[in-house]
């Protein structure tokens, strides 16, 4: 088979090459319309026609060589991937992936309307891009917790001294308590998100500190008090960063996630540099380089998938 393509970001800005300046033309035809099965990995089908989408988004990257070879590979490794953060259950939210999904469009000055209409036309169409955009926000999540706190992950006494002594001084970060304060939203009464999420903002006003946190969330229906303890800068998902960069009054802005509407209420921040907050620095760092390519580990993880998977190819 041929090897994937490496390199591919979670944050997905210019990883495609949309010809923007001509107009595409349909890639699915009739013929490809009457779809069959051409591969199953463990129970999940992959069919003619999911083929023929990935085909058609890979010559919107400009890809060579044999597509329809590469589509199938591809998706044979997503499908293991799929079935592995599904597993663990750390799948990014639905909302995240809209937003990723408005950012790339923003990121080729379109609006969302005109990329699932260039999508489209293109014949890999929104739900497939999307499908393709949680694995890629997912997949190195999950590669991060699997292997994180193995050999790649924790700085020895020894790495984390010769580091010190390269950079003269310790790295200074900020050191942030954080209380997570979730509005829920059931799974089967997702209509009544809009009416969470001013009920949250119009809370963030009244929020008395995380002392009276769990007194506070007794004022209204349905909210949770999670209590995050302490996170370093380094730490903070990418979802949350700028929420909490922008923070005012004690609390961030709210977030619509699978759980409900969400912000968080940083209970007091400050500005470290003991050995911890050293070997955060520099571990985030280091996996900071390693999402410019391809974390080895990947790569490792998905071969161990592979050999326990059943996969068959038509």
């Amino acid at each position: 088979m041929a090897t994937a393509k490496k390199g591919t970001s979670f944050l997905l800005a210019g990883v495609i090459a949309l010809s923007l300046s001509v107009s595409p033309t349909p890639m699915i035809t009739q013929a490809q319309a009457a779809t069959s099965v051409v591969a199953v990995v463990n129970k999940t089908a992959i069919t003619s026609s999911d083929v023929a989408r990935r085909a058609a988004f890979l010559r919107l990257q400009r890809r060579s060589g044999n597509l329809q070879s590469i589509a199938k590979e591809e998706l044979v490794n997503e499908a293991l991937k799929r079935e592995e953060i599904a597993r663990v259950g750390m799948s990014v939210s639905t909302s995240d992936v809209d937003a990723s999904f408005e950012r790339f469009a923003s990121s080729n000055k379109l609006s969302v309307s005109q990329l699932n209409s260039v999508l489209d036309q293109a014949g890999v169409g929104a739900a497939h891009f999307k499908a393709y955009i949680a694995v890629s926000m997912s997949w190195p999540r999950l590669v991060n917790a699997r292997y994180g706190a193995g050999a790649r992950g924790r700085l020895s006494n020894q790495d984390l001294v010769t580091r010190l002594l390269e950079n003269k001084q310790k790295p200074v970060t900020t050191e942030y308590f954080l209380k997570q304060v979730v509005f829920v939203v059931p799974a089967s009464k997702k209509g009544i998100v809009g009416k969470r999420k001013a009920e949250a903002e119009k809370s963030r006003a009244s929020f008395p500190g995380c002392d009276q946190a769990m007194e506070f969330a007794k004022n209204y229906l349905d909210v949770s008090i999670r209590n995050l303890g302490r996170v370093m800068e380094p730490e903070l998902p990418p979802e949350w960063k700028p929420l909490i960069e922008k923070a005012n009054g004690g609390t961030t802005g709210t977030r619509v996630t699978e759980r409900g509407v969400e912000y968080l209420a940083i209970c007091n921040q400050r500005q470290v540099s003991d050995d911890v907050a050293a070997e955060i620095v520099f571990r985030a760092e280091d996996i900071g380089k390693e999402q410019q390519g391809e974390n080895p580990n990947a790569e490792k993880y998905l071969e161990e998938l592979r050999s326990k998977a059943q996969i068959v190819i038509q």
